[in-house]
C-alpha cells in the first residue's frame, strides 16, 4: 500500500493541452506561442471567444498578442519569463515593466489583465538554483510597483510553481504529511506569507500525466478521474482516488504546515498530451480531460479542499519549437492542433456532451505539395546524416517510440522528416533536396494515423518562424 502512495505523491518535474462554459466557471487556458508558424493572434483570441473561454494564462507579454486581446474582455494572467527575473528586483526595472505591460493597456477596452505571473516554474531542481535569489525579490517589487501604480487590488503577482515545490516524507507518503520542500522550506514560506498579505493566489501546475511517464509501475488508472477497484486511505482516513487529488491535498497541507492553510490556490497548468509517448494519445487525452472538466462543473474541488478550483488547461494550441528535453510531449500539449483544429471531442461545460469544440476560421495554408524520399535515390550513405539534420530543423516528436508515426519504415521515417523540414521552410524549393535524396510531390503521403502535415501560411509569422528554427536547433530531441 505504501508503494502505491509513493506512487500517488510522486512530484515530478513539469516544464520541461464547441460548446461554451457553463458550470466550469473560471476554466482558462494556457496560449503558448513556441511555433514555427503561429496562427495570427486575432484569429486565436476568435478561437477564445468562439468556445466560449473567458480566461487566457500567457508565458509573456507580447505586444502582438497583448494587442489582439485588447477589446475583448478575456480575463489575461500576463508572465515575467524567467530570464527577466534578474532584473525584476531592481524596483526601478519593475516599474518600468509594470508601465510597459500593465498600465499601457489598463484603460476601458483594454486588456481585462488579472494576475502577473513572475517566473514560471522558477525553482525547478533541473534549474540547480539559477533562480533561487531573484525570484521573490522580483515577486515582492512587481507588486509593489502594482500597488504604486494604483492597480494592485485588482491585479495580483503570482509565482506559478511546479508541484516539486512540496512533498511528503519517505516514511509517510500521504497528503496529509505535505510540506514545503526542506532546501526551499523558509523561501516558500516567505513567498506564501507574502501572497496572503496582498490576497494573492499560489499557482501550482499539476500534471498527473508525468506520474505514468516518470513511472512505468504507476497503476494508470490513478491518473485519470473514472474510478479506481482499491481508493488509497490516508492515515487521517480519507480516501484518494487519483494523483490529482493527492497531490493538491498535499500542497495544501504543505500550506497548513506554513501556517496559511486558507490561501487561495489556483491551477496554473493542467492537461495531457497527445504525441510523442506511449502514454501520449487522443484516447488518454479524451478520458482524462472528460474527467477533469464533469469534476469542475460539479465544483467537487479535493477533500481538503472542497468546492471551486480556478484551473488553466495546458495548452490551447501545439506548439512545435518548444524544448524537448523533458520529453517529446512537450509540443503536444494542446487541445487543437498547431493549425487550430480540435483534437478530439470535449465539453467545456462540463455536462459531458462532447463535442468537438469550434476551430480556428480561416486559416490559410500553404499549397499541397508534401516532400518526401527519393525512391530513385541510388547514394544513401548519407541518408541518416540529412535524416538528422531535417529534425534537427523541425519536429519529429512523432517519430518517437510509442508516438503516431512510430510504425514507419526507414523511407517513410526519411518523408516524414524531410516533410517536416520542408513544411517549416515555408516549401522553399531548396529545402526539399537533401543531396538528391528526397523530391517534391502534389500526393499526400501521410499514413495511417501519421499525418504529413501541410504547414499554415501567415504573413505576420513568416518572420517569427526565423527565431522558432534557432530555437529548433538548440532544442530537438531527435528519435529515430
Amino acid at each position: 500500500m505504501s508503494d502505491v502512495w509513493v506512487w500517488l505523491c510522486l512530484l515530478v518535474v513539469g516544464q520541461m493541452g464547441g460548446g461554451l462554459l457553463g458550470e466550469v466557471e473560471g476554466l482558462g487556458v494556457n496560449w503558448g506561442t513556441q511555433a514555427t508558424h503561429q496562427l495570427p493572434p486575432k484569429v486565436v483570441v476568435q478561437m477564445l471567444t468562439d468556445n466560449g473561454i473567458q480566461k487566457v494564462k500567457l508565458f509573456d507579454a507580447a505586444q502582438y498578442t497583448m494587442s489582439a486581446l485588447s477589446g475583448s474582455n478575456i480575463e489575461v494572467m500576463v508572465a515575467i519569463p524567467n530570464d527577466q527575473l534578474s532584473a525584476m528586483t531592481d524596483y526601478k526595472r519593475a516599474k518600468q515593466w509594470v508601465q510597459h505591460n500593465i498600465s499601457r493597456y489598463n484603460f476601458n477596452g483594454g486588456v481585462n489583465i488579472k494576475y502577473v505571473a513572475v517566473g514560471n516554474e522558477p525553482f525547478l531542481q533541473s534549474y540547480n538554483n539559477s533562480f533561487l535569489n531573484v525570484t521573490f525579490p522580483a515577486l515582492q517589487n512587481i507588486q509593489n510597483a502594482l500597488n504604486e501604480a494604483g492597480v494592485g487590488d485588482s491585479i495580483k503577482a503570482t509565482v506559478p510553481l511546479n508541484a516539486d515545490v512540496y512533498g511528503s516524507p519517505q516514511n509517510n507518503p500521504v497528503p496529509s504529511a505535505g510540506t514545503f520542500r526542506s532546501d526551499i522550506s523558509g523561501l516558500m514560506t516567505q513567498i506564501v506569507q507574502f501572497l496572503n498579505q496582498n490576497n494573492a493566489p499560489f499557482t501550482v501546475n499539476i500534471y498527473p500525466f508525468l506520474s505514468l511517464y516518470d513511472n512505468d509501475n504507476f497503476p494508470v488508472d490513478y491518473a485519470f478521474f473514472d474510478g479506481v477497484s482499491a481508493p488509497i486511505v490516508d492515515s487521517n482516513g480519507i480516501q484518494y482516488t487519483n494523483v490529482f487529488d493527492a497531490n493538491f491535498d498535499t500542497l495544501v497541507s504543505a500550506l497548513n504546515a506554513a501556517g496559511f492553510g486558507n490561501l487561495t490556490v489556483l491551477v496554473g497548468e493542467v492537461g495531457w498530451p497527445t504525441d510523442g509517448d506511449k502514454n501520449a494519445n487522443l484516447n488518454y487525452a479524451y478520458r482524462f480531460y472528460n474527467g477533469l472538466l464533469q469534476r469542475l462543473a460539479a465544483n467537487r474541488g479535493t477533500p481538503l479542499r472542497p468546492g471551486y478550483i480556478e484551473v488553466y488547461l495546458f495548452g490551447f494550441i501545439d506548439e512545435d519549437a518548444k524544448s524537448v528535453a523533458p520529453g517529446n510531449f512537450e509540443r503536444h500539449w494542446g487541445i487543437f492542433r498547431f493549425d487550430g483544429q480540435p483534437k478530439y471531442p470535449m465539453d467545456l461545460s462540463g455536462q459531458g456532451q462532447n463535442k468537438y469544440l469550434v476551430a480556428a476560421q480561416n486559416v490559410q495554408y500553404l499549397p499541397k505539395t508534401w516532400c518526401m524520399f527519393n525512391p530513385n535515390a541510388t547514394d544513401l550513405s548519407k541518408l541518416a546524416d540529412n535524416i538528422n539534420y531535417a529534425c534537427t530543423f523541425s519536429d519529429c516528436t512523432s517519430l518517437g517510440y510509442g508516438s503516431s508515426c512510430n510504425g514507419l519504415d526507414a523511407n517513410g521515417n526519411a518523408s516524414y522528416a524531410f516533410n517536416m523540414y520542408y513544411q517549416v521552410q515555408n516549401q522553399d524549393d531548396l529545402s526539399c533536396n537533401f543531396q538528391g535524396l528526397a523530391m517534391v510531390t502534389t500526393q499526400n503521403i501521410s499514413q495511417g494515423n501519421c499525418n504529413f502535415s501541410i504547414q499554415i501560411a501567415s504573413s505576420s509569422t513568416r518572420g517569427r518562424s526565423l527565431l522558432a528554427w534557432a530555437i529548433l536547433a538548440v532544442s530537438a530531441l531527435v528519435l529515430l
